[in-house]
């Protein structure tokens, strides 16, 4: 046996360890197989004719196999690239020895089941059996047994340098003995006095101490026999239940003893001592309320929802009628306003303009309807309206819901009385005529063509009955107190004011008075009432207001407009209590214009009207008429303010229903919100969104919340105290675009959302608690919002304008240089002659300063010289 050769260092075994214990997967090859395989692929045949087949010849226990090496070289031969070993050919026939090692591969460690070993080395090392392969192991591990020791170094007597001198003088010693000081507070003899306190009941619970639980050991208890305790009880008789009250009146001082007391000593004095105490809760009721009931003010409404709040609005009911509503859409929604659960739709066809002209004579056959549904039958509508064409917008009569005006596709205006048919209304029996016919009210009376709109009318309003306004666009005061004018507008450029009421007669004589009442009134075989006879076909405007551009030729084209006195300042949207010293009169055509003369001008209502126009465009103007002094013609003014408010045409133009100066627009694809006063900019301008808004309705219970339709078929909810940047809430209604929302409160438990669609569908929807029920303040915080936000407007305009003034001073500053004229430069010489003074003062400086600090002499200073 050779000598062992020393070991050098612990590291080395470690090394030749970790070298042992390698993987095969160590120094493997980017293919992911070591570079001492190759695996292969060998079909049945392959493993027959070399008698290496899987789980037979070759197992997991036994996977090696010896191929010769002149088999292989035959088989590539005679199959040629059809062998399995014609991928390692070359490294076969560079072989050295005769024989090659092929291992099975059952649990596919290198991706194939065979794989062939390419070198001798690894040959060897694979077919060394475990014990050999221990014993090797054993010999390496004694060869690096034998370890060097280290030398244990000598000791040497220590030499001082003298650090322990430098050490001893930075050390601290004492010098003296420490000073030591007790300092102590004086105690106070405080006397204690006890009285008796009436002030109330206080207790003082007892609570457990943890600095005396102290574990009980032992404990000594005692017993006492006592007798034994029973109960007992009896049903008493229950006789049969009688009805009892009682009867009684307060007891009253009589007056003697009422005014012997007020004048008593007693009383006074009484009064005298608990006035300041008196004084002191007035003050404090002035800042809160102690008499307020905090049990109600928890719960303000029966309606208040208990356990999990719902947000969403559900589905009431819906309604669409396949012959009215079949390819048709809903162009306007509105509840009828005395009676509850009844709602009109109007009914247009879904054509653009060159479907129209082609499908004209198709449409005169079939006629368009204004239909009323009620929550009673909800497959059959109660009553339709005829119309000479589709209705864009439609509105009943603040003071008679029984007349109905309307606004046609071709510009005219039409009028309905449905007097006869409101008993059918108001019955919820749903029953329907002997025949099963809807009733069909005719319109009573139609503007002329060539006296209206030349455009689609595409918004109506009722001027209130507190008002009316004369030729001249002055309000006046309404003797009548009935609504006899309505506003109309169309893209055509012009806002009209019609009256229902005919002319004032002019004087006739008495037989022609005579005549007129023997004359039998005409025979009306459609039913038809006579109560707007007088109208029809004659029918036109008493002022027209035009909308010329601001600073440019041409005129605005109108689609929606609001004014002031529109709205009333109510909470549930319910109609306002009426004067009791209302005129009776027979009808509307027993009324008359009134003279010019007879009315008085009423000075606080507001003539003014926003205006929505086809452009997206908002704009603010007067509808009182100018006189021309030259020609006598009476003429509209232009605009006030025009305001850039969306990209395309403006939908909706809503004054808040709790703050009269708050009007929401909707246009495009964003909504905003203008204060009336204002004309900086609106007060709250959306984001855009990626699907257009088609309308906009305010809530009827809730100052900071409103409703934006969206064309996708979605309802979005906006809460102004909650956010100012997206919606609430989303909820989708239709698989098609909203075209009109309308809110409806008939009880203050049901409020109601009328949703319509394209496609001609009514969605009724009921509004959750949280979305109708407002907070005793949120009108308080929603008018601070808006102040805020005013605020805001103002700040930026003040910075607009300070900005602006500063540019312009900027400018003419500049301006000013460029006019300036220009300083010829100097020459050469004067330049130089400066520059050598300011040298020679330089040089003068230096030798004053020199000489205060003793750097210069006398001698050097005259040598220098």
């Amino acid at each position: 046996m050779p000598p062992k050769r020393p070991k050098s260092s612990g590291a080395s075994k470690i090394k030749k360890k970790d070298k042992k214990n390698e993987t095969p997967d160590e120094g493997a090859s980017e293919s992911g197989h070591p570079e001492h395989i190759f695996p292969l692929v060998l079909t049945s045949v392959t493993q027959e004719l070399f008698g290496c087949r899987a789980d037979e010849d070759v197992t997991g226990e036994n996977p090696y196999k010896l191929l010769r090496k002149e088999d292989i070289v035959q088989d590539m031969k005679t199959r040629a690239a059809v062998s399995d070993f014609s991928p390692v050919k070359l490294i076969v026939l560079e072989y050295p020895e005769d024989e090659l090692l092929l291992v099975f591969d059952r649990d596919f460690t290198y991706g194939q089941c065979f794989y062939l070993v390419l070198t001798v080395e690894a040959k060897e090392n694979m077919m060394k059996s475990p014990a050999q392969a221990d014993d090797d192991e054993k010999l390496e591990e004694d060869e690096e047994e034998q370890v060097i020791e280290p030398e244990t170094p000598e000791s040497h007597p220590w030499i001082s340098l003298g650090s322990e001198q430098e050490i001893e003088d930075e050390s601290i010693t004492q010098a003296r003995p420490r000073l030591r000081y007790k300092i102590s507070r004086m105690k106070q003899h405080t006397p204690v006095r006890l009285s008796d306190w009436s002030g109330g009941y206080v207790e003082c619970p007892s609570y457990e101490d943890k600095s005396f639980s102290i574990t009980r050991m032992e404990r000594d208890t005692s017993t006492q026999a006592c007798r034994d305790t029973t109960d007992s009880s009896t049903q008493t008789l229950w006789k049969s239940p009688k009805n009892m009250w009682t009867q009684y009146e307060p007891r009253e001082f009589s007056p003697e003893e009422k005014e012997q007391h007020l004048q008593s000593e007693d009383l006074k004095n009484f009064v005298t001592s608990v006035e300041t105490r008196f004084e002191v809760a007035l003050q404090q009721n002035l800042l809160s309320d102690v008499f307020c009931d905090d049990w109600a003010a928890l719960c303000e409404d029966d309606g208040v929802p208990t356990g999990k709040t719902d947000t969403q609005l559900k589905e009431y009911q819906t309604f669409m009628d396949l012959h009215f509503s079949g390819e048709k859409s809903i162009s306007h929604v509105h509840w009828h306003p005395s009676i509850s659960g009844v709602i009109a739709v109007a009914m247009t066809e879904r054509l653009s303009l060159e479907e129209r002209i082609d499908n004209s004579t198709k449409l005169l056959l079939n006629p368009s309807y204004i239909l009323f549904w009620s929550f009673t039958d909800p497959v059959n509508p109660q009553l339709q309206l005829e119309c000479p064409e589709d209705v864009l917008c439609f509105q009943f009569c603040p003071s008679d819901p029984n007349i109905i005006a309307g606004g046609c596709i071709n510009g005219q205006v039409v009028l309905w009385d449905i007097s006869a048919h409101v008993e059918r209304l108001q019955d919820t029996s749903n029953k329907l005529d002997k025949n099963g016919v809807i009733p069909m009210v005719r319109y009573c009376a139609v503007s002329g063509i060539e006296n209206g709109h030349k455009a689609p009318v595409t918004d109506i309003q009722w001027l209130p009955e507190t008002f009316e306004v004369s030729r001249f666009g002055i309000p006046g005061e309404n003797a009548s107190r009935m609504s006899v004018q309505m506003v109309t507008c169309a893209p055509d450029c012009s806002v009209l004011f019609w009256d229902l009421r005919p002319p004032r007669a002019t004087s006739q004589s008495l037989t022609d008075v005579k005549q007129k009442s023997e004359e039998k009134p005409p025979e009306n075989p459609h039913g038809v009432p006579n109560t707007f006879k007088h109208l029809n076909l004659t029918w036109k405007p008493f002022i027209r207001v035009s909308l010329p551009k601001i600073g440019s030729s041409g005129e605005y084209s109108p689609l929606k407009f609001s004014f002031q006195d529109n709205t009333v300042d109510y909470v549930t949207g319910e109609k306002p209590p009426q004067d009791t010293d209302r005129e009776e009169v027979c009808g509307f055509a027993q009324l008359r214009v009134p003279s010019a003369k007879q009315q008085k001008p009423l000075e606080n209502i507001s003539t003014k009207l926003y205006v929505g126009t086809e452009d997206g465009e908002l704009v603010y103007t007067d509808w009182k008429m100018e006189k021309d002094n030259d020609s006598g013609r009476l003429f509209s003014a232009k605009p006030t303010h025009q305001f850039p408010a969306h990209h395309t045409l403006v939908n909706t133009v809503s004054r808040s229903p709790f703050f009269k100066d708050i009007i929401l627009t909707v246009g495009s694809f964003s909504f905003a919100i203008w204060k009336e006063g204002v004309m900086s900019g609106p007060i709250l301008m959306s984001a855009c969104s990626k699907i257009m808004c088609t309308i906009g309705h305010w809530s009827l219970s809730r100052p900071a919340l409103f409703f934006i339709g969206k064309e996708d078929g979605n309802i979005e909810v906006w809460d102004l105290l909650l956010n100012t940047h997206e919606p609430s809430q989303t909820q989708n209604i239709s698989t098609a675009s909203i075209t009109c929302i309308r809110s409806s409160s008939s009880s203050g438990k049901h409020h109601l959302l009328a949703v319509s669609d394209r496609i001609g569908t009514l969605h009724i929807l009921q509004i959750p608690w949280t979305l109708r029920k407002s907070s005793s303040n949120e009108k308080q915080n929603v008018r601070k919002y808006f102040e805020k936000e005013e605020e805001r407007l103002e700040y930026l305009e003040k910075r607009q304008i300070k900005h602006e003034k500063h540019k312009k001073e900027m400018e003419a500053e500049q301006l000013k240089k460029k006019t300036e004229p220009v300083v010829p430069l100097k020459q050469d010489e004067e330049l130089e002659a400066e520059a050598l003074k300011e040298y020679e003062q330089f040089l003068a400086l230096e030798k004053s300063i020199l000489k205060s600090m003793g750097l210069l002499t006398e001698t050097i200073d005259q040598s220098d010289l």
